[in-house]
């Protein structure tokens, strides 16, 4: 009862601070609540205790303090029981009474609480008009009478009790929980059915009708009242529009009229005569009248500059067809008609290649033709052609063909290069794998699958030695130094130092004095090959040492100073690459890990560089620094053989699938030129050492030489010209050309073939 009196006190005191200015309203007193709760859809049924819960349950409490409560409390204890007999004694007697707010407001202060009882106040919680966060961090919500605190509940349920009640209770979404209290309430039907009005933006009364006269002022409604006061008034008056479309004799409003409603305005005087001089200085233009008249033109008319098609200034008309001859007569002459033969050699031609359409035919008379059998699709082709076809002339670049091919000189500018076969050098009975010429160019050794070794004197092609070394020869190099006679050959797992007693007697007692010098050290280290002295039977045939490694050698070359010289083996890991030291006969693995299958290996001419070629790509080393400097990408499958120009900073590759790279190691990482002249797999390039020249030996049997001509100026490209295809060696085994080597001075290169020869080119 302490909620519900506190609701009416509030409600009354709204009504008191209205004043006299508004109808009388009747007050719902206790004894006639069930009227209007009635009226909000509470349950007939209920109690008047329930009943006036539903009733005040929509209502807020008002803003009045607690000391105000209080003495109104006190004021009500008083007039209670003496408002209560009188309400008693005359019940119809009631309903002619004044409305009790005009005496609130004519005596303020007497019989406020008559209609409450202080008896069944709730007391479950006295907190008053207090917000309820100042106690979020005490365990209490209020006191009571006495002034004992009013503890909250205890919470013993966590989310997981509340979540089984969410799945178990039936009615755990109509139950709320009260801030004031702390328990959980189950709104009832009606409640629901009230939370949902309000949600929609209805009215809380289900019998409260807006659009009726005087139903818009109070919960209940003016009708209540009036039913109360004057009972001839139950009925609802419809409600009367206030503007009306009927004419009135007197205005809504009685207001005098604006000055502005007979004064024109300043403001669009300015407007409109702006608008006048932007009409008449040609800014504004008026509105044209549309034509409608549908405008037609012949597609196919003659075109004139004006017309739709002569925007297109390079406008082509349709070809006209060509005007019947005496073929298309139906009494040609005889020399039109086809013969027998000529008739069976049109039927067999496509119908592209013959000259015309049909075969002339002779008839009678014209009323003899019948109608013609391909009339439909010619005209249909016709039509197709006009369609298709793009009448408009294409703007056509004047070039002269001449300057789309590349400003290169002429072949005899770039003499001397070989382009002839001179000498051809036979001994070998089987593929002559690798051949190298000597430092002075009077010597060439080659090696070949017959297990021999053969020195041959370039000018005359005479073989001049012949060293067995009981294996396949798969390289053979000669040392470059001008001072030491030796040549290196790799065969099998091992690789032989040969002197071949050539040329200069003195060269070559000063290499066996070299090579003799060589004291052993105390302690012998542990080395990935082993250095043996040949024998004295070995050295009468020219062996002076034995390398073994215990794996197939594939590649020997020597560092251009003559002392060191690398080895490729055909091993997978990181031992696939050894470089031997001659002076003091000591080996080592330079790399500590493998990057794929080693295809060559070449020193740089200049710089301590070790350039090591795999199936992908091409690695550069710095030697002293032990360190990766460049890496080349040549874009081949896969990288065959390597060579490296004097100067050092140009390289070439050639691929198994017929092309030829050249990398400008100052420009790029990537080709500066990607040549494709052979049509089958390269085997071997070459750089000539004093020339500008460069040889590529192909499986098609043909050696190609180009110049290629690097500048010293860095801002000018290389120029490439290959400038002669040398040809003499024949196929065999599908092999062609295995190695090209150039000559030291001259500008002449050798060639070794599957064909068991080796041939200069001059």
């Amino acid at each position: 009862m302490g909620r519900l009196h506190r609701l009416w006190v509030s409600a009354r005191r709204l009504a008191g601070g209205l004043g006299s200015s508004v109808p009388c309203r009747w007050q719902p007193s206790l004894l006639s609540a069930p009227a209007p709760s009635r009226m909000l859809g509470s349950d007939p049924g209920l109690s008047d205790s329930d009943s006036e819960e539903s009733v005040f349950s929509g209502l807020e409490e008002s803003g009045s303090d607690s000391t105000e409560d209080d003495a109104a409390l006190e004021e009500e204890g008083a007039g209670t029981s003496k408002q209560l007999g009188r309400m008693d004694r005359s019940p119809g007697q009631q309903a002619r009474t004044p409305c009790p707010r005009t005496e609130v407001a004519s005596v303020p202060g007497e019989g406020e609480y008559a209609e409450d009882s202080s008896d069944e106040e709730d007391i479950r919680n006295t907190v008053g008009n207090v917000p309820l966060e100042w106690y979020d961090d005490f365990p209490h919500v209020g006191y009571d009478l006495d002034g004992r605190r009013i503890y909250k509940p205890l919470r013993t349920r966590d989310e997981l009790d509340q979540f089984l009640d969410q799945m178990d209770d039936p009615d755990y979404w109509r139950t709320v929980r009260d801030r004031m209290t702390g328990h959980s309430v189950r709104l009832t039907d009606e409640q629901v059915a009230l939370v949902q009005r309000l949600q929609r933006g209805q009215f809380g009364d289900v019998s409260f009708d807006p659009y009726e006269v005087g139903s818009s002022c109070w919960p209940w409604g003016w009708d209540t009242c009036r039913a109360q006061a004057h009972p001839p008034l139950l009925a609802p008056q419809p409600a009367v529009d206030f503007f009306s479309g009927d004419l009135m004799i007197h205005p809504v409003t009685n207001r005098p009229a604006d000055k502005r409603s007979f004064i024109p305005s300043l403001v669009e005087k300015e407007k409109v005569s702006r608008m006048v001089h932007a009409i008449k200085m040609g800014w504004i233009q008026p509105r044209r009248p549309r034509d409608h008249t549908p405008s037609f033109y012949d597609l196919w008319a003659q075109e004139d500059p004006n017309a739709v098609l002569g925007r297109h200034k390079m406008h082509v008309p349709a070809p006209k067809l060509a005007l019947p001859g005496h073929s298309e007569s139906y009494n040609p002459p005889p020399e039109y008609l086809p013969s027998e033969e000529e008739r069976l050699a049109w039927e067999q031609q496509e119908p592209d290649e013959r000259k015309l359409g049909f075969l002339p035919r002779r008839f009678p008379s014209l009323r003899a033709v019948p109608a013609y059998g391909r009339f439909i699709q010619e005209r249909f082709e016709r039509c197709l052609d006009l369609y298709l076809c793009p009448r408009q002339r294409k703007m056509r670049v004047n070039v002269d063909p001449e300057d789309l091919i590349p400003k290169l000189p002429r072949p005899r500018d770039l003499q001397p290069f070989p382009t002839c076969q001179a000498l051809v050098y036979r001994g070998h009975n089987d593929l002559v794998r690798c051949l190298s010429v000597s430092p002075d160019g009077q010597w060439l050794a080659s090696g070949s699958d017959d297990g021999s070794v053969r020195l041959w004197e370039v000018a005359t092609a005479r073989c001049m030695r012949t060293v067995p070394v009981g294996g396949v020869v798969k390289s053979v190099a000669w040392n470059p130094h001008p001072t030491v006679c030796l040549v290196a050959v790799a065969v099998e797992d091992a690789v032989l130092l040969l002197n071949p007693a050539l040329g200069d007697r003195l060269v070559v007692g000063s290499t066996d004095q070299l090579l003799s010098a060589f004291t052993p050290p105390l302690e012998a280290a542990s080395q990935p090959a082993h250095w043996l002295e040949a024998s004295e039977e070995e050295r009468q045939g020219g062996l002076r040492l034995r390398i073994h490694h215990g794996k197939p050698v594939t590649q020997v070359t020597w560092h251009g100073r003559g002392d060191y010289l690398a080895v490729v083996l055909a091993t997978p890991g990181h031992t696939q690459v050894l470089i031997h030291q001659l002076s003091r006969r000591r080996s080592q693995s330079p790399f500590r890990r493998s990057h794929g299958q080693v295809q060559g290996v070449a020193f740089h001419p200049t710089r301590p560089f070790l350039l090591v070629a795999s199936q992908r790509c091409v690695r550069l080393y710095h030697l002293l620094r032990q360190e990766l400097t460049k890496k080349l990408m040549p874009n081949c499958k896969w990288v065959s053989s390597l060579a490296v120009h004097p100067a050092g900073d140009n390289v070439i590759c050639g691929s198994y699938d017929s092309k030829l790279v050249w990398f400008d190691m100052d420009l790029s990482t990537k080709p500066y030129r990607v040549l494709r002249h052979h049509k089958k797999a390269l085997r071997a390039v070459a750089f000539h050492p004093r020339y500008p020249l460069f040889a590529s030996g192909s499986d098609d049997g043909s050696v190609i030489v180009c110049h290629g001509m690097v500048y010293n100026d860095l801002l000018q490209n290389p120029l490439l010209v290959p400038v002669k295809v040398l040809k003499g060696h024949a196929l065999t085994r599908d092999l062609g050309v295995l190695d090209v080597a150039f000559h030291p001075t001259q500008p002449w290169v050798f060639s070794s073939g599957a064909d068991g020869t080796l041939r200069l080119f001059t």
